[in-house]
């Protein structure tokens, strides 16, 4: 596969995937609501992200896959374990005061701590295993550490561009589990599972 062809690969990936997508919410509660607009977010920088590492923006593209990845943990999150008073916070109206009152919401660890004692093993199992490969890159790469340093100063192999296009692709498929099951369309995931089958190249590879 060429240096471009990989892209209009997951390019092809994402067209199917947002057709099967393209549905009806379970019911308009906030819970539901707030968790679609989270997994739209996370769907959002997917496409971000594949639009920057196609231009061989490596370091922008990373610091958006990470927020990728927290997106779409709030998402699950917010789906299963966020209180009421939680989500009342982030829907209330932009405000100085709605700031304020939404900075002590859960981060990252903490989500993934709750999602481990009491949310879908799958999904945990999944978060947990693509945080413990790539977190510390991730943050470096967020905060000018040691990674986007070296890769500014001395190149980034084309490998790499596609190894990290590899991941953004298989948490994007993750979010359209999650879309799904916001739908109240569960047996689409196996929808969705078949549709990335059928694209390994750009996929990341079978665990």
């Amino acid at each position: 596969m060429s240096a471009t062809e990989i892209f209009d690969e997951s390019d092809s990936l994402a067209g199917k995937l947002q057709k099967v997508i393209d549905l009806p919410l379970f019911d308009s509660s906030s819970r539901i609501s707030t968790s679609d607009v989270a997994c739209s977010l996370s769907l959002e920088h997917w496409h971000s992200a594949r639009a920057l590492l196609r231009a061989s923006l490596l370091p922008s593209a990373l610091v958006v896959h990470r927020a990728q990845f927290e997106a779409l943990t709030r998402s699950i999150w917010l789906t299963y374990l966020a209180s009421s008073e939680q989500i009342s916070k982030l829907t209330a109206d932009l405000s100085i005061e709605s700031e304020q009152a939404a900075k002590n919401m859960p981060q990252i660890a903490q989500m993934m701590q709750a999602l481990e004692k009491s949310g879908p093993q799958h999904a945990y199992d999944a978060l947990i295993r693509f945080k413990d490969n790539s977190w510390k890159a991730l943050n470096s790469y967020a905060h000018a550490g040691i990674h986007p340093i070296r890769r500014h100063h001395e190149g980034y192999p084309l490998r790499l561009l596609h190894d990290v296009l590899r991941n953004t692709n298989g948490l994007a498929v993750m979010s359209c589990m999650q879309a799904v099951v916001l739908s109240g369309q569960q047996p689409l995931q196996r929808t969705i599972l078949d549709i990335a089958g059928r694209h390994p190249a750009c996929m990341p590879p079978p665990i």
